[in-house]
Parts: structure tokens; C-alpha cells; sequence
């Protein structure tokens, strides 16, 4: 009994130290230690009840453990970030780790029978465990807690529950291992199938995040090269008309002069502004300084022109900016591309965007608006609009949204008066 206890009480700390390791926080690192030691207390707490006072209760070992358990993974999600899906993949995967530890300090008291054993046994087990998985694993647990990557975790939080519940009922529920030695073996390839798993899951999880952001850097080139190209042609057309201008300037003189004779003053007016005219057809527009976000604003206006959808913009990007160029530009191409997408087909009154972007080196500002006729869906997890167009899409305010948690930024949308707004600002 002695051991039981001792070994519960490990589990237990070991447990919190994984939450706290391996869940990004939401509080600060004091407030998230004194949530854990807490929960620690209340978790340890009823082992009295199920070990000491009614150790041959099956039901009331049965309730208290369901305490544990419930309790345990509310605390992952209590000092969680975000508190969702991936949260609870963790705090499950946790308790997994965990009771490895403690049946390999079963295993050794079975065969011992030596208290002392068998608890350094179990500390250094969980030390281990802790080690690698903190080596291996902990960078890519939290950055992956901050993205958006494979949306929700739901089902994979499956697989640490159905091996919780194997382990459960081959070492400690209805019958303990101490009761069954036989069930050893199994057990040990049991704990080698669990961490094979979340391997292969981890690494499934990662090379998805890598096809989607190749995906992405994919779509980003492919429009910042459409941009150059519309650009040289733009130039290219201006460089052409200019030169048949500079030619015909000396015909023009001609008649200027002629008019100038004559006294045909209204004349010469009208030859002026037709060579004003031409002069601000061929001028190259340029919506900011940095060369890759108007390049990319650049593709995106000549989208709305061959839509015939008006863009009324106010944009100020300084030439160099405290964020990645190409990541920031692919944020307002798929902000600008959703509303233009929300307007092509409305009547010509109402195909209209309103864009205003600011970006210096102290903030940034993205604020887009336009027209809506259908009702939009927003998700209930992030606030965001989901896509209609089924499941393949809306990857792209997915995008957005890992931005703006990368730069530390805030993301939001709302409706007034039949207007769409979304807005992303973050303070550098």
C-alpha cells in the first residue's frame, strides 16, 4: 500500500509537470504554477479515499479515478492558450506518459518487492520519458498549439483515450497487475505501440503543416509573379505610348503654333489636355513603398478591374517593414481576394471594396470592408468567418489567422449596416 501511494503521488506530480511543460500558457508563469500545484493537491487528495480507506471499493475506486481524470484535463485546458482541441490532445497524451512511468514501477515491485526500488525506479523513469519527449517534441507541441494546423484535434484525441483505457484495464482496473504478472509482456508492447502512435501521428501532423505552408508559398510566388508580369506589361504599354507621344510632340508644336496665329485659344486648350490625357493614361500606378506588397496590391487591382468591382483604398506601407514581406503580403491578398470574391456578382452599385492598411515600424493596421447579401457563418472556436464553398476551402483566413498569432496581433470581423468589416492590428 505504501508504494501504491507513493507511486500515485509521483504520477501525479509528473503530470502537472507535463501540463505545464508542454501546454502553451495563457497565464503567466507564477499564476500557471500556483493553478498546478493546486490541482496537484486536489488530484492527490482522494487517493486516501481509494488506496487507504476503501482500498477494496471498486466503485469507489472507480468515481475518484473518474475525479482524476476529469479534473486533470480541465486543468490542461484551464491554463491552455486557447483552450480547444489541441489542449486536450496534450493533457491526454500526458496522463499517458505518465502511467508508463508508473507501470514500469509496478513491474519492478513485482519482482522486488523493494519500496525504495521501485520508486527511484519510477522517478527516473518519468525523468526520462520527460527528457525525451522534451528534447524530441516540446517546440513542435507548442507551435503547433498556436496554429491553425489540421483545424480541430477532435479525433485524434481518440487515440490517447483509447490507450488510457487499455492501460487501465490491463493493469489497474478491474484486476492490477499485481494480480495478473502474466499480462506483463502484453503490457510492455502496449507502452511501446503508444509512443510508436504519437510518433507516426506527430510526424503526420508536421508534414501536413509543411505541405500547407508550401501550398501557400506556392500561391504567394505564383501571384507575386503575375504581379511582375502585369507590372512590365503596364510599363512595357506606357514606355510605347510615350515614345509615339514624344514623336508626334513636334506635330503638336506645329499646331499649337498654327492655333497660336490664328487666335484659337479654346483649340490649343483642347490639344493640351488631350496630351495631359495621354500623358496620365501611361502613368504606372504605385499604391505604397514596399516592392513586394505593391506588387502584390498591383495583381490584385487588375483583379477587381477585369471584375469591374471598385476598390476605394488608403494604403501607407513603408519600404522596409518589421514583418516578412511575403507573409505580409499574402495576408492582404487573401483578405482583399475574400471580399472580392463576396462582391463579383452583385449588382454594379454595390461592387465596391473599401481597403486601409498602415504599416510602419510601430504597428500595423488592416482594415477591409465591403457588401454582403447572404448570411455569413462564423466559427464558433476563432470568431472568423467560415468558408461556403465546402471543405477544401477557407484555408485562406486560416492563414491569416496564424499570421496574426505569429506577430502577436488581433484578429476580428463583425457586421454593420449591411457592411462586412474585418480587421487585423498588432502593436510592434
Amino acid at each position: 500500500m505504501y508504494y501504491k501511494n507513493i507511486s500515485y503521488t509521483i504520477s501525479h506530480i509528473f503530470v502537472m509537470l507535463f501540463m505545464y511543460l508542454f501546454v502553451a500558457h495563457r497565464y503567466s508563469r507564477r499564476k500557471t504554477i500556483a493553478i498546478c500545484m493546486i490541482s496537484f493537491l486536489a488530484i492527490t487528495t482522494p487517493n486516501i479515499l481509494k488506496l487507504n480507506i476503501f482500498p477494496h471499493n471498486r466503485l469507489c475506486y472507480l468515481l475518484v479515478t473518474i475525479y482524476q481524470i476529469v479534473l486533470t484535463q480541465l486543468t490542461g485546458l484551464f491554463i491552455s492558450r486557447k483552450r480547444d482541441s489541441k489542449a486536450l490532445f496534450v493533457g491526454l497524451s500526458a496522463s499517458n506518459y505518465v502511467i508508463a512511468g508508473s507501470i514500469v514501477a509496478a513491474i519492478v515491485h513485482i519482482f522486488t518487492g523493494n519500496l525504495i526500488l521501485c520508486t527511484v525506479c519510477c522517478i527516473a523513469t518519468h525523468i526520462i520519458i520527460l527528457r525525451i519527449l522534451y528534447v524530441k517534441i516540446h517546440d513542435i507541441w507548442v507551435s503547433y498549439q498556436q496554429q491553425d494546423v489540421m483545424g480541430s484535434w477532435w479525433k485524434l484525441c481518440l487515440i490517447p483515450v483509447f490507450f488510457y483505457c487499455g492501460f487501465s484495464s490491463l493493469t489497474f482496473f478491474p484486476f492490477t497487475i499485481d494480480d495478473h504478472p502474466e499480462n506483463i509482456p502484453g503490457v510492455m508492447l502496449f507502452i511501446i505501440a503508444m509512443f510508436a502512435s504519437h510518433i507516426i501521428v506527430l510526424q503526420y501532423v508536421s508534414s501536413e503543416s509543411q505541405r500547407t505552408a508550401i501550398y501557400w508559398q506556392n500561391a504567394l510566388y505564383e501571384s507575386y509573379i503575375t504581379g511582375l508580369e502585369n507590372q512590365y506589361y503596364l510599363v512595357e504599354q506606357s514606355e510605347k505610348n510615350l515614345r509615339i507621344l514624344r514623336h508626334d510632340m513636334r506635330h503638336y508644336s506645329g499646331l499649337i503654333d498654327s492655333l497660336l496665329e490664328q487666335g484659337e485659344y479654346q483649340e490649343i486648350k483642347k490639344v493640351t489636355e488631350h496630351i495631359n490625357t495621354v500623358t496620365d493614361g501611361n502613368k504606372v500606378t504605385r499604391y505604397c513603398s514596399n516592392l513586394i506588397a505593391n506588387t502584390m496590391l498591383s495583381s490584385m487591382m487588375e483583379k477587381a478591374y477585369s471584375q469591374g468591382i471598385e476598390v476605394q483604398h488608403d494604403i501607407v506601407i513603408s519600404r522596409e517593414i518589421p514583418v516578412d514581406s511575403y507573409e505580409f503580403a499574402m495576408v492582404v491578398a487573401n483578405l482583399l481576394d475574400n471580399a472580392l470574391n463576396c462582391v463579383k456578382n452583385f449588382v454594379e452599385k454595390k461592387k465596391c471594396v473599401d481597403i486601409k492598411i498602415r504599416c510602419g515600424q510601430d504597428h500595423l493596421l488592416i482594415h477591409i470592408k465591403n457588401a454582403y447579401e447572404d448570411e455569413i457563418a462564423f466559427d464558433p472556436e476563432t470568431g472568423l468567418p467560415k468558408s461556403q464553398r465546402g471543405k477544401n476551402h477557407g484555408l485562406g483566413m486560416q492563414s491569416v489567422q496564424a499570421f496574426s498569432d505569429k506577430i502577436g496581433g488581433s484578429l476580428g470581423c463583425y457586421c454593420e449596416n449591411g457592411l462586412f468589416h474585418i480587421m487585423l492590428f498588432a502593436k510592434f
